[in-house]
């Protein structure tokens, strides 16, 4: 009796190892794919890379205008100094060496020399980055907050009352023209109502760091973040609607109900997560589009940012700058996609047997 109760036991821990085997090995599987996942993502992205940058450079090279003109600006010049700024600049190449040169310079992180600023184009940039990020990151998370908000409410109860107000919101927010928007909550926001300041991004009177600082920049951000996320959340809004009026109809939000859990608990802790997955895409798509669209709404807040940049580099036909700045926001945009890919496949492991 004895000796088959200590067998049993001996079983049983024989078969807890091997359990506990089975899942360390399911864990390295998951790890192993995972890995290969990120690796395929990233050198699919290095040729979209090459391509982007090769379009780029055949528009900048279609553009009208000489920019060796750009160089020397309005002053009297011979043609021999320039045929010596052509040299210089290497813009007496053929274009299939001028782009081979700029494609090893990118490597390098170099981006070229402004021909307005007169300095390096990726100092230039790198230093309206945190600008742009700040903001486009503000309105991300402005966009993301009210229109997941609104999808859920709406979604509750489709083609109620509450869903139709949504709706209205949302497509009226992303209807009007956001440099149109911009300017009528300046007209009433900034100079009807002096509540914030019309443009820039921090007060000349405000101290140059500490919390003063903040709360200045603070200050300035309201209303461009606002009116940008207003903008962009009609898709993240119109996704989580529709995916939760599909998660709501599923017999486990039923059994839910029917255990006794609250209305609250039913849409933010059973459904919202199942319905969450195709809103983050939207999310990342947003932050890309962000990015690539943030000339007008820098532009008509006069934020220091890359959009602002470009609209200078339009103005004065800097095409070195132009160039650069297609490139930087391009990557910017790659990655945002591949980030997004990356967090997808984590919260949802079934992708990486796809």
């Amino acid at each position: 009796m004895v000796e088959a109760t200590s067998t049993a036991i001996d079983g049983d821990a024989v078969a807890t190892d091997v359990a506990a085997a089975g899942k360390a090995r399911a864990k390295r599987g998951i790890r192993f794919r995972y890995a290969r996942y990120v690796v395929r993502r990233l050198l699919q992205a290095v040729p979209i890379i090459v391509v982007i940058v090769l379009i780029n450079f055949t528009l900048i090279q279609a553009a009208p205008g000489d920019p060796v003109y750009a160089l020397i600006g309005q002053m009297e010049t011979t043609p021999e100094y320039i045929a010596q700024v052509r040299e210089e600049f290497g813009l007496d190449e053929p274009l299939p060496q001028q782009f081979l040169s700029y494609i090893a310079k990118i490597a390098t992180f170099d981006l070229g020399y402004s021909f307005r600023f007169r300095q390096d184009v990726s100092g230039l940039i790198f230093e309206r980055v945190p600008a742009t990020f700040l903001l486009m990151g503000t309105a991300l998370v402005i966009s993301s907050i009210l229109g997941i908000g609104l999808g859920v409410i709406a979604g509750r109860r489709p083609f109620g009352w509450t869903d139709n107000a949504a709706t209205i919101f949302a497509l009226a927010g992303f209807s009007i023209p956001v440099f149109w928007l911009g300017q009528l909550v300046l007209l009433v926001f900034a100079l009807k109502l002096p509540w914030f300041p019309v443009q820039g991004m921090v007060s000349l009177r405000a101290p140059s760091h500490g919390w003063g600082y903040i709360a200045s920049v603070l200050h300035h951000l309201v209303l461009p973040a606002t009116v940008y996320g207003i903008y962009h959340l009609t898709l993240i809004f119109r996704m989580t609607r529709i995916k939760m009026m599909d998660v709501l109809v599923q017999d486990f939000i039923t059994t839910a109900r029917s255990k006794g859990a609250g209305e609250r608990r039913v849409l933010f802790v059973h459904a919202l997560p199942n319905a969450i997955l195709p809103v983050i895409t939207v999310i990342g798509y947003n932050f890309g589009f962000m990015l690539a669209g943030s000339v007008l709404v820098e532009t008509v807040f006069g934020w220091p940012g890359l959009g602002r940049l470009m609209y200078e580099a339009i103005n004065a036909r800097d095409y070195p700058l132009l160039l650069g700045l297609f490139v930087v926001i391009s990557l910017f945009v790659i990655i945002a996609n591949v980030l997004t890919d990356i967090i997808y496949a984590l919260i949802d492991p079934r992708i990486l047997y796809r």
